[in-house]
């Protein structure tokens, strides 16, 4: 007897428009949601320079005559070469994402095997797709 190759249930175009679309909803809020609660970067630091010149802003001559060609001066470009992005590190931070993370994996790794399983109770007519299988 000559068994028909499994084909998963077809999903209709509105049905994958829906998901597309939903996708891109969640991978949006997931960007900007950090943003928006203020919880993306640690902020700057500035340096003040109170007589600025391309010596103390620490501007070779060739750097110094970039920045004249673009029009700006080393009191206007004080304000950029002082400002850094701040980067600390936050191992709170760090332990929450990997902790959300891991759930994730662990929910998905148990939501696919039972959902495999359903597979295989309907390709080879296990009657208890809720059976688990001994491993050898």
């Amino acid at each position: 007897m000559k068994k028909v190759p499994y084909e998963p249930p077809s999903q209709p175009i509105i049905g994958q428009i829906f998901d597309a679309i939903l996708m891109l909803i969640l991978v949006f809020i997931t960007l900007y949601l950090p943003l928006w609660l203020k919880l993306a970067g640690g902020g700057t630091t500035t340096t003040e320079y109170p007589n600025p010149s391309w010596e103390s802003l620490g501007q070779n001559a060739v750097m110094a005559a970039q920045w004249e060609k673009l029009g700006i001066a080393p009191e206007k470009a004080a304000t950029i070469v002082g400002t850094r992005f701040d980067y600390n590190f936050n191992w709170t931070a760090l332990a929450f994402t990997a902790l959300i993370i891991v759930a994730y994996f662990v929910f998905m790794f148990r939501y696919s095997d039972h959902e495999y399983r359903e597979v295989i109770a309907e390709r080879f007519g296990d009657d208890d797709p809720t059976k688990t299988v001994e491993p050898r």
